[in-house]
């Protein structure tokens, strides 16, 4: 416990000695009162006065002295930190002015005495909070503008300012409404804070955008999801439409057009809803949209509108976006996924497929002076660095930029593989790869933030010897652990409930022309036993004999970058 004040007696030598001649006038007084002929109100009464006196006189021997302790004046550093956010704006409820007006009255009116008598024992530091920490000049900025209101990280911001500093206290201004989480075991670094809250109550009816989120594919002419996160106080039944509108320059907002339009009602046991929009931006490019939301028959007044409306920023990039198809033998993939691409702009698919396995080295009987394979023989004079040994494989390259992409093969560089935005593997395995291309590859995920797609085939998965390897790593399922059914048969393939809600899993635009689809799929004839998916794996498709389910396409986050994609059939 501090003490910050106590009695201290100068003259401690005098108190036995002051103890004891009070003790003898305490006897002498009572001795000489007693036989007072007087009456006894009086004598009791004169006693007390004598007593009285003679412990002052005694008192006043010892010294006593009063000792308190007070802060230097400017030693010590006091924060005094101010809402500047929007929500400062409100009005409570039969309020007469705004939380930020009564808030600016105690710091700059006539209720700022406060202030000056702070600032005589200590140095007072003015701050200004909304999304970041502002120093300010006797809060002469306060304009309540502010987007939010991230009090978590402004305090943050606070420690860091005056880390090695005394601070001896902070004293907090707001409405208590804070937008971000507070990181506490960082917050406990600070000194005493102090909050004064200037609201009364939660307001009784008040619409407001919360969050927004956009899931969108790297493809132009993919569509774009966009679900708006609300929070509907006091509008419970009622119905609630939000309109999206595209933010054309030059063009003025009464002019503006919504491109989609959805409704919510929100439930009698809740105060948030959802709204989803789907939509296909007509170009590329960094575009920008404006969200609205209001109630569909408006009733009594919110509380303020400024929090009906968010701007939502959507990246559609530009393309083209390379993908290298890398497979051990010629098959009919590439053809397919080929064919399927061909009339996009948007993709290029560079196909490197393996003709011919390495062999051993060791001399074959052939022509005489002969190095080259003989596979080649009769195409033409070779150059040296044209010619494929033995003990190399044969690739024949498609869609190519130039003559020099991919003539080594695989690539070995992150200039030659960081030029792709995702690699598809193919019936390829482990042993294809040395160990710094494995290296590279899982670079290529979680770095450059590519993606990888393993399909199945002879040479994939368990089957590939991929166990223990850096490609076996990134995979989403365990490759060293034996599965534990064994398909019988063939296989129908299904989605799976995760699976229902990825957009770029399924090709129809409702449940049921995607059901439809699939139940018109040809059973599959083979399947490749892997173990069970990692505990971060999402599965999206599974297979079934009839008897059990098999994981079929499974995808999880590896490293920084998005998803990578492995299937497996």
């Amino acid at each position: 416990m501090l003490q910050v004040a106590a009695l201290y007696l100068a003259g401690r030598e005098w108190l036995w000695p002051a103890v004891a001649v009070g003790a003898v006038a305490l006897c002498c007084v009572v001795w000489s009162y007693l036989r007072t002929p007087a009456s006894h109100l009086l004598r009791i009464a004169c006693a007390a006065l004598k007593l009285v006196g003679t412990a002052i006189l005694l008192v006043c021997l010892l010294d006593p002295m009063w000792s308190s302790e007070r802060a230097k004046p400017g030693a010590n550093v006091i924060a005094v930190v101010a809402d500047n956010s929007l929500s400062m704006t409100l009005h409570d409820r039969n309020a007469a002015e705004s939380r930020g007006d009564a808030l600016r009255r105690v710091l700059t009116g006539d209720r700022n005495l406060w202030l000056t008598r702070l600032g005589e024992d200590f140095e007072v530091r003015d701050y200004l909070a909304d999304t970041r920490l502002l120093p300010s000049q006797n809060f002469r900025e306060l304009s309540f503008d502010g987007r939010g209101t991230a009090l978590g990280h402004t305090l943050e911001q606070l420690i860091e300012h005056h880390h090695g500093q005394p601070l001896a206290g902070v004293i907090l201004l707001t409405d208590g409404i804070a937008a971000d989480p507070a990181n506490m075991e960082k917050l406990r670094q600070l000194p005493p804070l102090y909050p004064v809250i200037f609201s009364r109550s939660a307001p009784s009816r008040d619409l407001a955008i919360t969050n927004s989120t956009v899931t969108q594919t790297s493809f132009e002419d993919a569509p774009v999801t966009i679900q708006a996160d609300i929070a509907a106080i006091g509008f419970s039944g009622e119905e609630i439409v939000g309109q999206l509108i595209p933010i054309e320059a030059g063009k003025k907002e009464a002019d503006e057009k919504p491109i989609a339009t959805e409704t919510a009602i929100v439930p009698a046991n809740s105060e948030k809803i959802a709204l989803h929009f789907q939509i296909r931006p007509a170009k590329p490019g960094v575009l920008f949209y404006r969200l609205k939301i209001a109630p569909k028959r408006p009733a009594a007044p919110e509380i303020t509108l400024a929090n009906n409306e968010s701007v939502i920023t959507v990246d559609r990039g530009s393309g083209p976006y390379r993908v290298l198809y890398a497979s051990g033998r010629p098959n009919w993939e590439y053809k397919f996924l080929h064919r399927a691409v061909e009339s996009d702009d948007q993709t290029q698919l560079v196909g490197l497929i393996r003709i011919a396995n390495r062999e051993p080295k060791f001399t074959f009987r052939g022509r005489e002076g002969e190095s080259s394979n003989p596979l080649f023989r009769g195409f033409g004079n070779q150059s040296k660095e044209d010619i494929e040994r033995y003990d190399q494989p044969v690739f024949t390259r498609l869609n190519t930029v130039d003559e020099f992409e991919l003539r080594g093969g695989f690539p070995k560089t992150p200039e030659e593989l960081f030029r792709y935005r995702a690699i598809i593997l193919d019936d390829l395995e482990a042993e294809f790869f040395t160990q710094d291309q494995m290296s590279l590859l899982q670079r290529f995920v979680s770095e450059r933030g590519g993606g990888l797609l393993m399909l199945g085939g002879m040479e994939a998965f368990r089957d590939g010897k991929y166990s223990r390897t850096a490609i076996g790593d990134m995979l989403p399922v365990y490759l060293d652990t034996k599965p534990e059914n064994i398909p019988e048969g063939r296989v129908h393939l299904s989605l799976t409930r995760e699976g229902w809600l990825q957009p770029w899993a399924r090709l129809r635009a409702n449940e049921a022309d995607e059901r439809q689809r699939l139940a018109a799929l040809p059973e599959f004839a083979v399947l490749n036993r892997v173990g069970t998916a990692k505990p971060a794996a999402t599965v999206v498709a599974t297979v079934s004999d009839g008897h059990h389910d098999h994981p079929a396409l499974v995808t999880q986050r590896f490293g920084r970058g998005p998803h990578r994609r492995h299937a497996h059939r």
